[in-house]
């Protein structure tokens, strides 16, 4: 007599491996598209890298004394717990490099923005950048563009203005840097002023930022029978006049020549190479986001995340970085962050897969939603990933109940997008050592989508016995046993 009951030797299942993102269900060729060349006259890579690391001279020589004096074993350089340097530090720094405190200062702060030191909570350390340095030219020109990217924050702001006008003006300037390379030579002043006057009236318009106050005096109209009277539209707000945008856009030109993308003297400013080459690089990302089939550059997170889902790895950060780089980080960060709160598996882990493209930048808001329990999982592995930590061990940072947790959710990806095959091969990424251990934990793991994945579970596994345990296991999930 042969017994239906499942024996241990056909349940077992493979040596675990690290838990990785859901499978794409389909490929997509990859595009035939020609490199695009950069305009006539930019300077060949290494040309422009021999710019970057002499603009960054200083903030390498920092970094490396510090990686020297400041190692692990020999003191810390913080003060205050926020990574910046102490009083004690600087004076120590600028006896040995010749400098005075404020030079140390401010190349400490322009290798943190730079990524040649990666500041990770209340610690500091040599940035990947810096290892690089002298052999790799992409890495120096990364860590400049790193660099340009933060300029608002390479130049004291103007103490007379509040944050909405600062951020107004850091919003517009895309397009007066775009106007930029687009003239390729010096462009007045009076004429950039105007340009941002118009940018930012359009923001303006765009938030609908209206009065319903008094109605402006003039001979009386009838009013209709029904209904209140219909208030006039006006721009709230201060008025994008000459008179408050052009100290804002002095500090601009002036940040942005501090970081070297321009120089901006006699009433006029230029592209420097550097300058024009990051601004061309930027435009023709946009560009390639909005000739691709889905169109992704003008979507919100979520629409962008799913038009992604299908594509290769490649092609997939391909279109983050033209997503990301059509948007402040701030705003971006956060629409991807919403995405992964909600219902769909499949976006949570691609909204994590574009965040690995923002890099430091997002790392403030990611650890602050390490908390939220659906984001859990992902953030940490980000974190750890972030830290230096290898893919391949990330994992290690989970908990048993969160490398569950984080089975089940990828698995919903699975069962949502993919295919049966798919879900079965899912199996092997678990962290238990049979299935009877996998199904008791994830039957207390708390997943709300515990009940679909174990009944598509036993929908696609070929094996009676292991399917009519999922079964059982989804039964007794939904029925609170």
């Amino acid at each position: 007599m042969t017994s239906r009951i499942p024996r241990d030797s056909r349940l077992r299942l493979v040596r675990p491996r690290p838990l990785a993102a859901a499978p794409r269900a389909m490929n997509q060729q990859r595009s035939r598209r020609p490199a695009p060349r950069p305009p006539e006259g930019t300077p060949a890579p290494a040309e422009l890298a021999r710019m970057a690391r002499s603009r960054l001279a200083g903030a390498a020589r920092v970094a490396r004394w510090a990686d020297a004096a400041l190692g692990p074993g020999r003191g810390s350089a913080a003060a205050d717990g926020r990574a910046i340097l102490s009083d004690a530090t600087v004076e120590w720094a600028a006896g040995d490099l010749g400098l005075t405190p404020a030079q140390v200062r401010a190349d400490w702060d322009t290798a943190r923005l730079a990524g040649l030191i990666e500041v990770h909570g209340d610690t500091a350390r040599p940035g990947w950048r810096l290892r690089a340095w002298d052999r790799d030219d992409s890495a120096v020109l990364r860590g400049w563009v790193a660099l340009f990217d933060a300029w608002s924050l390479a130049h004291p702001e103007p103490e007379d203005h509040g944050p909405a006008a600062v951020g107004e003006v850091v919003s517009a300037m895309p397009q007066v840097l775009s106007f930029l390379q687009l003239s390729a030579g010096p462009v007045p002043v009076p004429q950039l002023l105007d340009l941002l006057q118009q940018r930012v009236t359009e923001l303006r318009t765009e938030r609908c930022e209206i009065d319903y106050g008094p109605r402006p005096s003039g001979p009386a109209r009838p009013e209709p029978e029904l209904g209140p009277p219909v208030p006039a539209l006006a721009l709230t707000g201060p008025g994008a006049d000459d008179a408050q945008l052009a100290p804002l856009l002095d500090w601009a030109l002036r940040a942005l020549a501090s970081v070297g993308a321009l120089t901006y003297g006699e009433g006029q400013a230029t592209l420097t190479p550097l300058g024009s080459w990051a601004v061309w690089v930027k435009l023709e990302q946009i560009c390639v986001a909005a000739q691709s089939p889905a169109g992704n550059i003008e979507q919100g997170a979520e629409d962008m995340l799913r038009g992604c889902a299908q594509l290769r790895p490649n092609a997939a950060r391909a279109e983050y970085r033209a997503w990301l780089a059509a948007r402040p980080v701030g705003s971006a960060v956060t629409e991807l962050l919403d995405a992964a709160r909600g219902e769909d598996a499949l976006l949570r882990g691609l909204a994590f897969e574009a965040l690995r493209v923002v890099g430091a930048p997002a790392e403030p808001e990611v650890r602050a939603v390490h908390d939220e329990p659906t984001l859990r999982p992902y953030a940490l592995l980000w974190l750890a990933e972030h830290e230096g930590a290898d893919p391949e061990d990330a994992h290690e940072v989970l908990t048993r109940a969160e490398a569950t947790w984080l089975w089940v959710d990828t698995a919903a990806a699975v069962a949502d997008h993919g295919e049966a095959p798919l879900l079965v091969r899912h199996l092997e990424s678990a962290v238990q050592p049979t299935v009877p251990a996998l199904l008791n934990e994830v039957r207390a793991v708390g997943h709300p989508r515990t009940v679909q994945v174990l009944v598509a579970l036993a929908a696609a596994h070929p094996d009676p016995a292991l399917a009519k345990a999922a079964r059982r296991a989804a039964f007794q999930v939904h029925t609170g046993g």
